[in-house]
């Protein structure tokens, strides 16, 4: 469906959409694939990168928002997700048996980080319904109230990404292809 929709570039996004455009390939280098489809909707990309940001200012580390990205995308088969994300926490030093484990959806070691893809999958699967006992479990671990509600932010932005990298198939960029994934079906 790639040749459905359009892989803009600055030239050729929308108005609003330019600035966006523009500021995200300073800071890549190049222009990421998903963003050049989510150009064609200056609104959408907006508030994905709006989101995006608001998530990063989260009390959540950013190893937890990786673990739950990860989560998400290879929940919702995102190969872009995957692979970019991977290829974020390999450049930050994760250790790489927990990138398998994340990329595989196996459980994690680490007893606090398998709390959160736990809670996550339980968050997704019940559509923002927990049981108590999933609720308590979560906080045992560590977690607080508000990174629950924080969780439900993450999902809001991450599945406006995942949607539309793979309504567009957003092609995975040179840059993560060592990091490329495919779901198991």
């Amino acid at each position: 469906m790639t040749e459905m929709f359009t892989r803009h570039d600055a030239s050729s996004a929308p108005e609003a959409a330019r600035p966006i455009v523009e500021n995200t390939q300073k800071g890549f280098g190049f222009l990421p694939a998903p963003v050049a489809y989510m150009a064609e909707s200056p609104e959408l990309l907006e508030t994905f990168m709006s989101g995006n940001a608001a998530f990063n200012k989260t009390t959540l580390s950013q190893l937890e928002r990786e673990v739950f990205i990860l989560t998400v995308a290879t929940t919702v088969q995102c190969h872009y997700c995957v692979a970019m994300h991977s290829a974020m926490l390999t450049k930050s030093g994760a250790d790489q048996e927990l990138i398998q484990a994340l990329r595989d959806r196996k459980p994690l070691q680490d007893a606090k980080l398998e709390a959160m893809r736990v809670f996550t999958h339980a968050v997704m699967e019940g559509y923002g319904h927990v049981t108590r006992e999933t609720m308590e479990a979560f906080l045992s671990a560590g977690y607080t109230k508000r990174n629950a509600l924080e969780v439900v932010l993450g999902l809001g932005v991450y599945t406006i990404s995942t949607y539309a990298n793979r309504m567009t198939e957003a092609p995975l960029d040179d840059a993560f292809a060592s990091f490329a994934w495919h779901a198991e079906h």
